[in-house]
């Protein structure tokens, strides 16, 4: 009876809806010299968006800024900066 009742929540939890499932990317920018310059920028449909720029850093590391959005199921926004570099990775909010 257990494995019936488990069988039946696991079906309602694959079948529920969810509206991440048929997000599309909208906006995909990639750039990248070679040198270790590069730039990226995404935006789905569901708007999570990240945009960043990376340089080389002084010990063969990527060193990046940049900034990213994601919606919370009750329709807030958060939105963060950040930086990786010789410091570490730093992230604020907007």
């Amino acid at each position: 009876m257990k494995l019936v009742v488990l069988a039946c929540l696991m079906t309602l939890v694959v079948a529920a809806p969810r509206p991440d499932r048929d997000a599309v990317t909208l906006v995909d920018e990639r750039r990248d010299s070679g040198d270790g310059n590069f730039y990226y920028r995404f935006e789905t449909s569901n708007d999570i968006h990240e945009e960043r720029v990376g340089t080389p850093g002084v010990k063969g590391q990527s060193n990046m800024v940049g900034s990213f959005r994601i919606p919370y199921p009750d329709g807030t926004v958060a939105e963060f900066s950040f930086v990786a570099d010789e410091g570490g990775y730093r992230v604020e909010p907007l």
